[in-house]
């Protein structure tokens, strides 16, 4: 099988990437993402060594035909699209940033992968923010209520795709996974930032005392979702990809405390809460463990793999940004 990564840069798609090599079928594996290469410390030896893995910086909306040119050398059976503007908090600022990538960019990408006769399956990485927040699981078929510029924009091309896969037989695969985390994951999120400001003696800020509720999974679990839905035959469009439950954010600091060993107080403190800031995201993801993937990482296991991606590269890590950044 041959494979390419959109937005391969970021930690999720170097998950995907690493458990894409781990199998003795794979062919190739061509990763393209916005940026250069980031440091050793965020690309965690993945693909080194490895012919069969190679990463091409591409903006897919403002270098749409050279991106085109290299899926038409590589022709992979499968792409798995990461590329997005991401981060919801902050996309009342700009917005138009996040539907020029979300929906214009990738829109016109896919329309000219319609008909190509190598490719199987396109298969794109969606959010739980689409169904906004909830008071009970959302499954597929829930109402999509989305509450900012970027969860709009997403839950705009996922119809999209829903469109073409009837009007096209376009073959989309729609994965909404819940909030993941992971090694490698930039410093801007809660959780590596709240083990680098531990380890360095800061204490990271708590929005509204972290009383909203997110539902994580580690994106090796992601990686081995989008393996799945890969390789397993079916006619489901969307796939919701999460635990059973949601937690705090004030519940993950205070196992992220325990883990370093810290008393909770002197890890966070309280922040005014984020504007427009949704209470719970919560996922019925019953469809796909009907397929047999369930959440394997445990959050201790989880959150110690993390400790020591930060403990270990603590040096560098201080070197970086972690406020969010808006790249074009």
């Amino acid at each position: 099988m041959r494979y390419a990564i959109l937005g391969g840069g970021g930690s999720f798609g170097l998950h995907t990437a690493k458990h894409l090599l781990a199998q003795t079928d794979t062919e190739y594996v061509t990763s393209i993402g916005r940026s250069p290469p980031k440091p050793p410390c965020f690309t965690m030896g993945v693909g080194d060594g490895d012919k069969r893995y190679a990463y091409t910086p591409l903006h897919v909306t403002y270098q749409h035909a050279e991106v085109l040119k290299l899926l038409d050398w590589s022709k992979p059976d499968v792409i798995i699209n990461f590329a997005a503007q991401g981060e919801g908090a902050t996309s009342f600022t700009e917005s138009w940033r996040y539907f020029e990538t979300n929906c214009v960019g990738l829109s016109r990408l896919v329309e000219a992968l319609i008909g190509k006769s190598w490719l199987q399956r396109f298969i794109h990485i969606g959010s739980s923010e689409v169904y906004g927040s909830t008071a009970s699981p959302a499954n597929e078929f829930s109402v999509l209520n989305p509450t900012s510029p970027y969860a709009i924009s997403k839950s705009a091309f996922d119809q999209y795709l829903v469109a073409l896969a009837y009007k096209h037989d376009f073959p989309t695969v729609i994965v909404r996974p819940s909030n993941c985390y992971g090694e490698g994951q930039q410093l801007h999120r809660f959780i590596p930032k709240a083990f680098l400001f531990g380890l360095t003696g800061r204490k990271v800020p708590l929005h509204g005392g972290g009383k909203a509720e997110k539902s994580y999974i580690h994106s090796e679990d992601l990686a081995r979702a989008i393996f799945l839905l890969a390789r397993e035959y079916h006619n489901e469009l969307i796939w919701n990809v999460g635990p059973d439950d949601p937690i705090s954010i004030k519940g993950v600091a205070t196992m992220i405390a325990q883990t370093l060993s810290l008393d909770p107080e002197d890890l966070f403190a309280v922040a005014e809460d984020r504007d427009h800031q949704d209470a719970r995201y919560w996922l019925d993801s019953s469809k796909i463990r009907g397929l047999g993937w369930r959440p394997t990482i445990e959050w201790h296991r989880g959150l110690d793999r993390v400790h020591h991606w930060v403990r270990d590269n603590l040096e560098e890590l201080q070197k970086q940004p972690v406020d969010f950044v808006m790249r074009p």
